[in-house]
Order: structure tokens, then sequence, then C-alpha cells
């Protein structure tokens, strides 16, 4: 690891999946948030087999910047693949999330930061949002039978922006749909977590990736997943080694 790389403190994970109606606004956005910040961060662009000009946006903006990165997947995997390879290829002793559509600001991490050594998970809570009715009223919905099904406490679980302890990302079993339990595998992990207010904005441009039937059915069903996985997790810690 270079002396620049452990500067670092958080990796901030950016999901690209046909997003390049907002990049520019991303580049700024992260650009004024690094000058203001008073942690050192960078942000790793997953680009999820993206079939527009997200790619060539993503390229031009780390080519000009070592505080931007970026992976390619070879194909849509997800949003849980995109994490989960983001979470694998971070070096920093933090890693946080946010959607690159940015209805929530980065500058918010500043207010998740503040509690990162506390905490193996720092959340957001969405105040005021910007959704329509019917994307709110199913998220409450997925969310209240998701806490129920897991009892993990979290209010909102789909919040885009999160920071976590680098350790705790890593050990999370992940598969499809689980990037919507992260605030329970990481309770599996008997890690605290820690849920703070942050801003929610509309979105401005592209499109959103998730409807009625993926907000409700696939967070149904992978709660039944979830609570499989439970009941055979091993958690364990190393407590000497030669």
């Amino acid at each position: 690891m270079s002396q620049q790389e452990k500067e670092f403190e958080l990796t901030i994970i950016v999901p690209v999946f046909n997003e390049e109606d907002n990049m520019q606004r991303v580049k700024e956005e992260f650009t004024a948030y690094f000058a203001s910040s008073k942690y050192a961060s960078k942000v790793l662009f997953v680009n999820d087999g993206s079939s527009d000009g997200s790619q060539k946006m993503i390229e031009d903006i780390c080519n000009n910047s070592d505080r931007f990165s970026y992976l390619e997947l070879n194909k849509n995997h997800g949003l849980s693949a995109a994490i989960k390879a983001g979470f694998d290829n971070t070096t920093t002793p933090f890693v946080g999330y946010i959607d690159s559509d940015l209805q929530t600001t980065p500058f918010d991490f500043d207010l998740l930061m503040e509690h990162r050594n506390e905490f193996a998970l720092v959340t957001g809570v969405r105040q005021n949002r910007k959704d329509s009715f019917v994307k709110n009223m199913s998220s409450k919905i997925a969310n209240g039978f998701r806490r129920y099904m897991t009892k993990d406490t979290a209010e909102d679980t789909g919040c885009p922006l999160k920071i976590m302890k680098t350790d705790y990302a890593k050990k999370m079993p992940f598969f499809t749909g689980m990037h919507r339990f992260i605030p329970a595998l990481i309770m599996l992990q008997e890690g605290e977590i820690k849920q703070i207010p942050v801003r929610h904005f509309p979105r401005i441009a592209g499109e959103a990736k998730y409807h009625l039937f993926n907000r409700l059915v696939g967070p149904f069903k992978d709660c039944f997943a979830y609570r499989w996985m439970k009941k055979r997790y091993i958690n364990y810690e190393v407590i000497s080694r030669s």
C-alpha cells in the first residue's frame, strides 16, 4: 500500500448503472465535498455493466483526479454485486456508500463520520423524502416487514448513505438483494449501529432503477433468505495467531 493510500480514511463506493446524465454532477458534488470535509476520503465508482456513456465519463473523471478511481464489471449484476465489489476492493479503514442519483448528498458523510469509531455501521435516515407517494408507501411497507423479520431496528435500511468499518463490510455475506439488509448483516457480527438523520432530494436526472414490483416482492422474498441464513451464520473472532 502506498503512502498516499494510507492517508485516506474513507472510501466511498458509488455504484453506477446507466447514469450518464448524473455523472458530471457527481464529479462536481464530490469535488466540493473533498474541499470542505475534514475527513480524507476518495470515491470508488463501480460501473455495473452500463450500456450508455457512463464508463467514458467515469474514465474522464478518474483521469483528472487521484481522488476518483473505478471498477468496471463485465455485465449488469445488480446493486448488491456492485457494492460487494466495492467492499472487496477497499483498503481504507472505513467504507461508505452513496447512490449516483445524489438524492442524498456526500456532505452528510461528515455527520456519519463523527460516530465512525464507536459503531460498526452508521446509517442515514432520510428526512422529508422527496419521492412519489407510491415509492414512499411501498418503502414503508417493505421496511416494516423487514424489521419484523430481521429485528434489526433500522428505520430506513434503504437509505443510500452509509459508512461502516471496512473489517465488518468485508465479512458480510452478500447475495442478490442483500444490500437492503446491511444493518441486519452488521448485527449478525455483533456490531452496533447508529442512525443519523440526513437530507433527501428529488432525482434531477436519469431514471429510477426500482419500481413497485422490485421494491416490494423482492425484499419480501429476501427476508426469508435472511432468516434462513441467520440460523446458520458462523461468527468467530481470532484472539491470537503465530
